[in-house]
């Protein structure tokens, strides 16, 4: 592989991975966990899962969704199910901290157990190579934070729901019952 790319890639907090055989393009990715030297493959780690994928923000009017996000994954994770969350500094600067103070807000504010990873680019203009393969597949990228891209257990992504949608939104949870129930 080209020293370039695998630089470029290690910048932008993704591993310069060789493409999986059966690996769905939207969980062929290698990304840290947040305030951590440990990287995580999402699809050996999500085989099989219905994910919601989220940018978060720690200083944004949407910031108390991370109780109902915690809340949905705490009721479904045991039957498939896991919340994604990628803090992201893109929209209006509200994500100014270090992954330490990230890691400590959400644990200590809003007692977050759901997996945390890396501070990442989601808008369009800077987007990761995930972000960008989610908004592809999505037929959108995030216009703020707290945008919602749903992945199914094949790994594609099925849904996308724009920062207004709260995670108790009855028809975003119909859709991740629906998906759970395959």
């Amino acid at each position: 592989m080209n020293r370039i790319i695998i630089v470029a890639a290690l910048l932008l907090g993704v591993s310069p991975l060789v493409t999986h055989a059966n690996c769905p393009p939207a969980l062929d990715f290698s990304v840290e966990q947040l305030a951590s030297d440990d990287t995580v493959k999402l699809c050996d780690a999500y085989a099989d899962t219905v994910l919601l994928v989220v940018n978060t923000a720690s200083k944004c009017g949407y910031t108390p969704q991370y109780d109902g996000l915690e809340a949905l994954y705490a009721e479904k994770k045991g039957q498939g199910f896991a919340v994604l969350g990628f803090p992201s500094n893109d929209f209006g600067g509200q994500e100014p901290g270090t992954e330490a103070e990230v890691a400590k807000f959400c644990r200590l504010t809003y007692g977050v157990k759901f997996p945390m990873f890396g501070k990442t680019h989601a808008a369009e203009a800077d987007a990761s190579p995930l972000y960008a393969e989610l908004a592809k597949q999505a037929g959108e990228y995030p216009q703020w934070n707290f945008h919602k891209y749903l992945i199914d257990r094949s790994g594609a992504v099925v849904a996308s729901y724009p920062s207004s949608t709260k995670p108790d939104d009855p028809d975003l949870v119909a859709r991740i019952d629906a998906l759970l129930a395959q």
